[in-house]
């Protein structure tokens, strides 16, 4: 499985989006996902042609942007240093610094995030987390995928990360496992539990019986952390 890509970062003057390049595409595009900005560009865009790209697309933007914000449920998290936040179980603090865009960072027990003052300044603390949380499952779920596939007895065909409103992980038809990135604010016997439950699709994909009794085989106690996620799960990995 390949390794994702280090980003890389634009402020765009309201919003930073977020840019990856790849080998992949003759032309840009640009996305706008729960909030955040995304464009993928061929390998060779200049920062110049990004930038002219983003702006010319700033109003659509900036409507899509304004459109998540009265879509999303009300948080009680206001993004401010101090508030706690839970990484695989363990809260960390959070850490706000003002200046240039910086995307966050685990130092010494803290969420480091970096942005300039202003009114959207909890709207990119909070999109610049959610990217933190996509970046870890990216390498840590690939790691528990690589870490268990041999212990089911199961090699799926990759591994994605996505944004499910009510579950934690499917498994498709052609063998390709998709994980919740809010698992990861879960305790880590959690995500363990989920990329088991995953890879046990690839045996049976139902949940059958016979499919619970391959979990069984892998994680003796797995009913344990089914309960737990069903009563503490997305009061954890609210963001």
């Amino acid at each position: 499985m390949a390794k994702p890509q280090t980003p890389e970062y634009r402020d765009a003057n309201g919003f930073i989006a977020e840019v990856t390049r790849t080998s992949r595409r003759k032309s840009a595009d640009i996305r706008v996902e729960e909030g955040a900005v995304s464009v993928v560009v061929p390998v060779e865009t200049s920062l110049e042609r990004i930038d002219e790209l983003l702006a010319a697309k700033r109003r659509w933007i900036k409507e899509k942007i304004a459109l998540h914000q009265e879509m999303s449920p009300p948080s009680s998290k206001r993004y401010v240093s101090g508030e706690s936040f839970s990484y695989l179980g363990r809260n960390y603090r959070l850490k706000v610094e003002k200046g240039p865009f910086a995307p966050v960072r685990l130092l010494q027990g803290r969420l480091v995030v970096s942005v300039p003052q202003g009114s959207e300044q909890p709207h990119m603390i909070r999109n610049a987390l959610i990217r933190w949380y996509k970046r870890q499952a990216e390498t840590k779920l690939r790691e528990k995928v690589t870490r268990w596939a041999p212990q089911v007895g199961v090699e799926p065909s990759g591994v994605a990360i996505k944004t499910f409103k009510s579950r934690w992980g499917s498994c498709t038809a052609k063998g390709e496992l998709q994980f919740n990135w809010q698992i990861m604010m879960t305790p880590n016997r959690m995500v363990d539990y989920v990329v088991v439950h995953e890879l046990c699709h690839l045996i049976r994909h139902d949940h059958s019986p016979a499919f619970w009794a391959e979990v069984e085989k892998t994680l003796p106690r797995y009913e344990e952390n089914r309960e737990w996620l069903k009563q503490n799960g997305h009061v954890v990995a609210a963001l």
